[in-house]
């Protein structure tokens, strides 16, 4: 799509964001207000300083609701008042060091929190289209330069970060 045909796309229309303070998701808010959506974002505290989410006065710019997503009594309040027709999931445990040395939480966020944003999709009619962004360690690992992965491509996650996106993506 054009830059105008995706302005006209998104203009008025709703948009939650899962992980909107974090670095992809405030990029991704900035982009979509840009675009004339309404946005409101789930997300926990920027944990960086500077953060490109405060950088951005995105705290002034979108509905942001500060919370984990492990939480779904709060995720379901947030759909319910905000009624997105869109839902962009980001939200994620992205680091795969941290994912060997905690695993349980790695597991939880990404696996429990997809599943709780699914639960919320599917209670909330208003919603017509669910993206849910991985990474492209969910696939095999073939050893090939100038391979680019498709979809079609064996899942294959071995380290807790890798299995636990592969398991988001079979949730989904």
């Amino acid at each position: 799509m054009e830059s105008l045909e995706l302005k006209a796309f998104y203009k008025g229309k709703k948009v939650l964001v899962t992980g909107h303070t974090g670095f992809k998701g405030s990029w991704l808010c900035s982009i979509l207000l840009e675009y004339g959506a309404v946005v409101c974002g789930i997300g926990l505290q920027p944990n960086t300083e500077p953060a490109l989410f405060n950088l951005l006065d995105l705290d002034d710019r979108v509905q942001s609701n500060i919370m984990d997503i492990r939480d779904l009594e709060k995720i379901k309040a947030v759909f319910d008042q905000f009624q997105p027709e869109i839902v962009i999931h980001l939200a994620a445990q992205p680091l795969v060091l941290d994912s060997y040395s905690n695993p349980v939480y790695t597991f939880d966020v990404n696996v429990i929190g997809t599943v709780n944003i699914l639960e919320c999709v599917r209670l909330n009619h208003c919603v017509r289209s669910f993206i849910n962004v991985t990474t492209d360690k969910v696939y095999e690992n073939r050893e090939q330069e100038n391979y680019g992965y498709a979809e079609t491509d064996r899942l294959n996650g071995f380290d807790p970060y890798s299995n636990s996106k592969s398991c988001s993506e079979l949730v989904t």
